[in-house]
Order: structure tokens, then sequence, then C-alpha cells
């Protein structure tokens, strides 16, 4: 039998396995490493298009909460307007209530009765006046009450005036239904 020598065929099989198994690793080494890159590429796009529309939604925020506050600034000049507008009709509104208070005031007035001084704050009337008889002041006072408009009246004070056999009085007059005037 001869004798053959395998070594050196085997040495060389496991050489070119060797090399083939060292450059797959290779091979996958460089695959993994595109891959990682790759990877590394795709995230940082997607962190760029991130803060991208981070720093859009910021400026619309920015815009929006300036139209807030415009809103806010109109929503506080209408509240203003509002306040005014009511504020002067509120005076229109009592412009003539004055008027008619002194017209049923000279109308109430009976003969025998001079007023001296009406002072009117609000919706109070002081009237100040002399009279030739206590009836005479009863009857002013009953007169203002029946007037239109529902007057409370209140007699403060009445004195006698010796030379003339008057009597000097001090009334309050109050706008509203049942309400007693203040002094």
């Amino acid at each position: 039998m001869t004798r053959i020598n395998l070594l050196p065929w085997r040495q060389a099989l496991a050489e070119r396995r060797r090399k083939y198994f060292l450059m797959l690793l290779l091979a996958f080494a460089c695959v993994a490493l595109a891959a990682v890159w790759l990877a590394d590429q795709v995230i940082d796009q997607a962190i760029d298009r991130q803060v991208t529309r981070n720093n859009h939604v910021g400026k619309e925020v920015t815009v929006l909460d300036s139209r807030i506050k415009t809103i806010d600034d109109l929503q506080e000049q209408s509240q203003q307007l509002a306040e005014r507008m009511k504020v002067v009709q509120d005076l229109h509104d009592a412009r003539p209530a004055s008027a008619q208070l002194l017209d049923q005031l000279a109308r109430a007035v009976p003969d025998g009765v001079h007023l001296h001084e009406v002072v009117a704050k609000g919706d109070t009337v002081s009237i100040s006046g002399s009279a030739e008889s206590s009836q005479d002041i009863a009857q002013l006072m009953r007169r203002l009450e029946a007037s239109q408009g529902g007057h409370a009246t209140r007699l403060q004070h009445v004195r006698a005036e010796g030379e003339r056999g008057g009597n000097a009085f001090q009334l309050m007059v109050r706008q509203g239904e049942s309400t007693e005037a203040q002094p």
C-alpha cells in the first residue's frame, strides 16, 4: 500500500476555511458598521425633523399667544366700553326722572307753602321751606307720596316761627316704591 500524505491538503483546506471565515467576519463587521451608520443617519434625520416641527410649533404658539393677548385686550376694552355705555344709559334714564320729580314737586305744593331750598343728592331730595300751618305741610307730604313714581316722604323737623305765625320745615323725599327717605 502506498502511503499518501494528505496533511498538506488538509492544511490548505483549513487555511482556506480560516480565510473564508475571516472574510465573512470582516464582511459581517462592515455590514454591521454600515447598518449602525445608516441607523445613526436615520435617527439624526428624525431628530432634525422633530426639532424643525418643535420650532414651527413654538412659533405658532407665540403667534397664538399674541392673538390671545389681543383678544383679551379687546374683551377688556369691550367690557370698559359696556360699563361706559351703562353709565351713559343710567344718566340718560335719570335725566327725565329729575325733571319729573321737580315737576311733581311744583304740582304738589299747596297754597300757603313756600319753598326756600331744594337740594337733590342721588334719588333723595331735601326740601326746606315755610308754611302757614302744619296742615299745609301734611298736605304737601300726602301729595308727594301720592304723586306718580311712589315717593317716600319723611319730615325732618318743624319749627314754629313766632313773629309771622308760620312753620319752618324740612322734608326728605326719596323716589322708590316703599322705601323710607333717609337723612
